[in-house]
């Protein structure tokens, strides 16, 4: 399958308004057996010349591969990067390396309230007493308030991660959102995701190489053991396994 597009994302002579959801919903049903076996580059072209601007990226700075591949094909894509109060300074200097040596437009998404704002009306530390209260409110809301200036917008999820993604479609549809959720690296292995590191140079937050195969909030992420589950250290100790935002 061929898709053109321009490299100029707003010379596309694309109709960038918003569609209706009915009309989303058309084009995952169309586009997503057709794609599933598609390159991811491909994949990010198809986006690119079905939502024009209305197409983004969300990173969580674990790695730069899904960016690199995107801008590759659009340069000056929309990467948009939750901001919790919470993270890693590697994750925050990631996300500060991106922007710099990147060609993309880094959005950085803020919660309603402060670290401080959250305490006094929760209670502190609310991560301990209700993580899926705080996932709700410092990345679920902002991160949907944010999409509302898009159609669709691609995501890092590989179903080799966890078996919980494992059903994790190239080109989905969020009902909660009401968006498309593209997966352009939805089929790539561990060993794919190495490799293209390392012939692409991309940029990999130092935790990665500090047993963090798996990196969210510095509350409730911790180091995993060699043979664990890469996704082990993330809520550790409890039952929850996803912050919200792909479930």
């Amino acid at each position: 399958m061929s898709v053109t597009t321009t490299t100029a994302r707003n010379k596309r002579g694309i109709d960038t308004a918003g569609r209706s959801p009915e009309e989303l919903r058309e084009l995952v049903s169309h586009w997503g057996a057709e794609l599933e076996l598609a390159p991811a580059e491909v994949i990010v072209e198809w986006a690119a010349a079905t939502f024009g601007e209305r197409f983004c990226v969300t990173s969580s700075m674990g790695d730069a591969v899904l960016t690199d591949v995107v801008s590759k094909v659009v340069p000056g894509i929309d990467v948009l990067f939750l901001d919790t109060g919470y993270h890693f300074v590697e994750t925050i200097g990631t996300r500060d390396a991106v922007e710099a040596t990147m060609p993309v437009n880094l959005i950085s998404i803020t919660p309603v309230q402060s670290v401080a704002e959250q305490d006094a009306t929760y209670g502190k530390d609310l991560y301990k007493t209700d993580p899926d209260l705080c996932c709700k409110l410092r990345k679920v809301e902002p991160l949907a308030a944010r999409l509302a200036d898009y159609d669709a917008w691609a995501t890092g999820l590989r179903r080799a991660e966890t078996k919980n993604r494992v059903i994790a479609p190239v080109i989905g549809w969020d009902a909660k959102k009401a968006k498309v959720k593209i997966s352009p690296l939805a089929r790539w292995s561990d060993e794919q995701v190495e490799k293209y590191m390392a012939d692409n140079g991309i940029l990999v937050n130092p935790l990665v190489y500090d047993g963090y195969p798996s990196i969210g909030c510095w509350p409730c992420t911790r180091r995993v053991a060699p043979g664990e589950d890469p996704r082990s250290g993330r809520w550790a100790g409890t039952n929850k396994t996803e912050c919200g935002i792909h479930s």
